[in-house]
């Protein structure tokens, strides 16, 4: 990639639909304190989106209404915050329009899953890498569908990746809060685990791989991959703004305190809640148990070396 200048690297924004967590415009209460509860003679459905349809806090941030408000509101605050962001979506056209738009802001990626996109195939990849369309594959949205890293489907995959020098993003981690209840029914818990990255890590050990979401709540397996691989790197993703921030602070500066500082990257993972962004950067920037190099290094630093940028 050509180097590039920006205080801060977001390596997980996604392209999307204003609709695509459900009709805006939704309301996401920040910080979140408890998560929806499920009555089983009830709708999980109804009550989950009931929780963004009716905002509690000070902080709520709003959907916009529009696909154009989205993507201009999030390419706005990218602007002023002077932030360069691996942009995904699982439309190449989607993508495209946004980097139309703010070239210098975007760096095209894609997003898949096994189950989901079979019609997207590694000679796909290839073909829009040397078009210069794709610089990441990601996010990885496999475990929404069941699909375990080590599956042979998604093999071709990383053998092209690593031959091409393309990072994977890959969702190791929660999804939102009840996703089996929410039409996702092969997600499982035990996906999350990040010990289920490593027979692919072993097999193809120049990729270039970051486990999405930290694995939370993986704590220890987490800390044993990174430990074993040193390739590997996380990036903070949905939990630094949808989990209670206590519960972020523990989980990260127990990545920190383990030596591992330097393989932690900023993701925003911003959906449809282009606020979220910023306040993702302040869960980083309000961390007392981080130095000033320390933030500097997972808000830009580390993205920059791991993207080679």
């Amino acid at each position: 990639m050509s180097p590039i200048s920006a205080s801060i690297i977001d390596v997980h924004v996604h392209a999307m639909a204003a609709d695509d967590q459900g009709p805006p415009p939704l309301s996401f209460d920040l910080p979140v304190e408890e998560f929806p509860v499920l009555d089983p003679r009830g709708s999980y459905e109804d009550a989950f989106m009931g929780w963004f349809k009716e905002p509690r806090g000070d902080r709520a941030v709003r959907s916009p209404l529009t696909d154009d408000e989205l993507r201009d509101q999030t390419l706005e605050i990218m602007e002023r915050r002077n932030i360069v962001g691996v942009v995904s979506g699982f439309t190449q056209e989607r993508v495209a329009d946004w980097r139309s738009r703010a070239p210098d802001r975007v760096i095209p990626a894609r997003a898949f899953a096994v189950g989901r996109d079979d019609d997207f195939t590694p000679d796909d990849v290839r073909r829009l890498h040397a078009a210069g369309e794709l610089a990441v594959l990601g996010e990885v949205a496999n475990q929404y569908y069941g699909v375990e890293p080590n599956d042979e489907r998604f093999e071709p995959y990383l053998a092209v990746c690593e031959e091409l020098d393309i990072p994977i993003g890959i969702h190791v981690g929660p999804g939102p809060p009840g996703s089996p209840y929410l039409g996702w029914e092969s997600y499982r818990a035990r996906l999350q685990s990040p010990l289920l990255l490593e027979e692919p890590l072993l097999r193809h050990p120049r990729l270039r791989r970051y486990a999405m979401h930290a694995g939370w709540p993986m704590l220890d397996d987490m800390l044993a991959m990174l430990y074993v691989h040193p390739q590997l790197h996380v990036d903070t993703g949905v939990i630094a703004f949808a989990l209670p921030r206590p519960e972020f602070h523990r989980y990260l500066r127990a990545l920190v305190e383990a030596g591992f500082s330097r393989r932690i990257m900023f993701g925003s993972d911003n959906m449809v809640w282009p606020g979220a962004i910023e306040y993702a950067i302040e869960s980083i920037e309000a961390a007392d148990f981080l130095t000033d190099e320390q933030k500097r290094a997972i808000l830009h630093d580390n993205a920059a070396r791991f993207l080679r940028l």
